[in-house]
């Protein structure tokens, strides 16, 4: 392929990943393996075609391995403290629940098993601690 169809290339990649296609990145790196082929082809080089699409597969592999994470990182961010479902949360009784007892609830938006592991009634309307989630039931106790 000729320079100007490496340059052509390139920027059609970066484009597509800046301008709409949410590709994690990956696009932008074969964008740049596609721009650095077509300044060495322009540098009058004289590679063969197979050595030019060794060349961008080889820079597309390694700055995709060497780079990508740092930089998906520095601009998308890292999810940090976030919750691990509903434990430590609180809930408000629909039911009333005696110790051992458990009873269906709507809990953010979903249908959950509710027990009481306690040794004490749980009436209607009491706030209470999750204390654990284990499969779709939540533990509750005072």
């Amino acid at each position: 392929m000729s320079w100007w169809g490496w340059m052509i290339f390139g920027a059609l990649m970066l484009g597509a990943e800046l301008l709409g296609v949410d590709a994690a990145f990956y696009l932008v790196f074969l964008g740049v393996a596609a721009l650095l082929t077509g300044f060495v082809d322009l540098s009058g080089a004289g590679l063969e075609p197979w050595a030019e699409w060794l060349l961008f597969s080889g820079l597309s592999l390694i700055t995709m391995v060497v780079f990508r994470r740092r930089l998906y990182e520095k601009f998308r961010g890292v999810a940090q403290d976030y919750p691990e479902g509903p434990s430590a949360d609180f809930l408000t009784l629909a039911h009333t629940l005696q110790p051992g007892e458990s009873g269906r609830q709507e809990f953010h938006g979903s249908e959950w098993t509710v027990h009481n592991q306690g040794t004490e009634t749980l009436e209607k309307g009491k706030r209470v601690k999750i204390m654990r989630v284990e499969s779709l039931t939540l533990i509750v106790g005072e």
